[in-house]
């Protein structure tokens, strides 16, 4: 039975009264466990897989992973992969001061579009087919806690499910001004540069100090300038932090950097000059950590079929489903796209204004959404 739109608002509306941040894994493993609750009762089997990051210095938090599948025991047939995550960015306390209700046919409410919307119509039509075989493949939803912050700790449950997958549908947020699909997402990637000099008295003896800060304005100086709007490449120096007090030549100095890029070459070829910088001046040293966190999801031939498949079923549900132009966003369809494995991205709630305080659904497009969910799990092959 198709849900209607009351039913889709209220189960809606019941997850995001579950803040769940980032940062708080008690409250991701409530908001996990009311989505394994509801997947257990539709007769699909749910399972939770804790997992953890592998610190710099310290492993992270235990978290949980929720896997959800139709597939008979047994059942290792190459499948569909459902992929959507429980975290949201908004801080616990959230709703005191933007409660959820509904403002014309806008549903508010902190994580709703951004994106446990999304997960409740791919939960919603995967309930629809919850007996084993009911659909031309075995579907898997994996639902992990932290795509918010990169991934970290579930990337290797996705990448092992993505090995036995024939296509990914990622249930993030459609885009916004007509619910639009994503094909293709910059990498992302994150610089860690820390500088170190030597302390002096700043009155009695300035010369004799070797200034963190001052290296470090050389540093980002050169840091911004290898951004390059025409290919694409962006590099933004996000936080920065040093020195002790105002009377001593600072000895430290570090900052966090974000860059994003569009194939795999530039992301080669931005690393390779992030790892060439060197002190401007003499005494001081750099300790540079980079990484490309997540790869450049590139459409592809097999994407564009991916695509009009998907596009055949929009129309079937009652709506034209667009492409967006590339984003500069990462999600974790770049890691299941870089794995070579055709992804389609943005398939969720229709709406707006994902991290604000102004995040809406689009209630009218409710229903229209889960017919079209449905219609792809029964019909990808």
């Amino acid at each position: 039975m198709q849900a209607t739109t009351q039913q889709l608002v209220d189960g809606i509306s019941e997850w995001m009264r579950c803040e769940s941040p980032s940062n708080n894994p008690a409250s991701i493993a409530r908001m996990v466990e009311m989505m394994r609750a509801q997947a257990a009762a539709a007769g699909l089997r749910a399972t939770v897989i804790e997992t953890q990051a592998e610190g710099k210095h310290a492993p992270g938090p235990v978290l949980p992973v929720l896997h959800i599948t139709n597939r008979a025991e047994g059942d290792t047939r190459e499948g569909l992969l459902i992929l959507g995550h429980a975290d949201t960015v908004h801080p616990i306390g959230m709703l005191a001061d933007n409660p959820i209700r509904i403002e014309g046919d806008r549903l508010y409410g902190p994580g709703g579009y951004d994106m446990k919307a999304g997960i409740y119509l791919a939960l919603t039509a995967l309930s629809a087919v919850a007996t084993p075989g009911s659909t031309p493949l075995p579907v898997d939803l994996l639902i992990v806690p932290d795509e918010e912050t990169g991934s970290h700790a579930s990337r290797k449950h996705i990448e092992a499910f993505a090995r036995h997958a024939r296509y990914c549908l990622v249930a993030e947020p459609a885009r916004a001004n007509g619910g639009r699909c994503v094909t293709a997402r910059k990498g992302t990637g994150m610089l860690r540069l820390g500088v170190k000099g030597l302390a002096s008295h700043a009155g009695v003896a300035h010369d004799k100090g070797r200034s963190a800060i001052r290296e470090m304005a050389h540093q980002i100086l050169a840091l911004e300038a290898m951004t390059d709007y025409q290919r694409g490449v962006t590099v933004s120096v996000g936080t920065i932090e040093g020195g002790t007090t105002t009377n001593t030549v600072p000895a430290f100095c570090k900052c966090v950097v974000d860059f994003r890029l569009p194939d795999l070459q530039a992301a080669d070829e931005l690393v390779g000059k992030i790892r060439a910088l060197r002190p401007v001046g003499e005494g001081l040293a750099l300790d540079i950590d980079v990484e490309v966190n997540r790869p450049p999801m590139v459409k592809d031939a097999r994407a564009e079929a991916l695509l009009a498949k998907a596009q055949q079923s929009a129309r079937e549900a009652g709506f034209a489903l667009e492409e967006a132009p590339p984003t500069g966003g990462g999600s974790d369809a770049n890691f299941t796209s870089a794995m070579g494995v055709p992804s389609l991205d943005g398939l969720g709630a229709d709406g707006d204004g994902a991290h604000t305080v102004y995040e809406h659904i689009l209630v009218s497009t409710l229903e229209m959404r889960a017919r079209f969910w449905l219609h792809l799990l029964t019909h990808l092959d």
